[in-house]
């Protein structure tokens, strides 16, 4: 038990040190740096200028698509609630499809397991945006909505730029990756093997022009309901039940 205890103290002590450019960035922002309880991830949350907040999470993955350890962020966004729209590496949406296909098409399940996150679910309800304006964002990502029109102009601009410049060193082709707005706050996840100042700041930064965009998607809806009001195949099933965040 002794050793066990002084083998977690000196962890926590190690990650710390490497941690530390990541914390004091952190304070710099109105936010605090902590460690989990195994002290094997970190925690922190940061405030952006106009007073929302931003939750940092780093530890082990909590989605089956990333081995390992992966980088999760939050933003409070205030959006409209049904404004559901993602962005997400290419090759990891060709393999979710494939799973959720598998799933949906399974003789002994009628229907995907409820605890299958958002964005299986998302691959066979919404429709895709591929005509990117960006080149290089058409190659790398997959990029899909409640309607094309708004996963468009959610995507086209400052967003599409960021994407593109990301695609050439943050984020190379394969590394798993999804961004998304999903109940009024907008989320990302990608894999990491252990965090940098650098690749925090810049993935934070990237976030918040995703956040950025889709205020500026959901003020224009105001009111209204994104959801299509024709008929349409890939909407008969109405909006998508919501599951636990995790």
């Amino acid at each position: 038990m002794v050793i066990k205890q002084l083998q977690h103290w000196l962890v926590a002590r190690a990650h710390a040190a490497r941690w530390k450019p990541i914390s004091d960035w952190a304070r710099e922002r109105g936010g605090q740096l902590r460690q989990t309880a195994d002290g094997e991830g970190m925690l922190l949350e940061i405030k952006r200028d106009d007073g929302a907040t931003v939750r940092i999470e780093w530890g082990k993955a909590q989605r089956t698509y990333i081995d390992g350890f992966e980088l999760r962020m939050r933003c409070e966004a205030r959006l409209h609630p049904d404004l559901q729209l993602m962005v997400l590496d290419l090759e990891l949406m060709e393999q979710l499809e494939k799973a959720v296909f598998e799933a949906y098409t399974d003789t002994l399940r009628t229907r995907a397991d409820t605890d299958t996150p958002e964005e299986m679910r998302w691959l066979v309800m919404f429709p895709k945006y591929t005509q990117s304006s960006s080149k290089l964002v058409r190659q790398q990502f997959g990029i899909l909505g409640v309607t094309r029109e708004l996963a468009a102009a959610w995507v086209e601009g400052r967003l599409s730029e960021a994407l593109a410049q990301s695609s050439q060193d943050l984020l190379p082709v394969g590394r798993p990756f999804v961004l998304m707005t999903l109940r009024g706050n907008v989320y990302l996840r990608t894999a990491l093997t252990e965090p940098t100042l650098a690749e925090v700041q810049t993935l934070c930064r990237l976030l918040e022009i995703a956040v950025e965009s889709a205020q500026r998607v959901s003020a224009a809806l105001g009111d209204h309901s994104p959801w299509p009001t024709t008929s349409s195949v890939a909407f008969q099933g109405g909006p998508p039940d919501e599951a636990l965040e995790r």
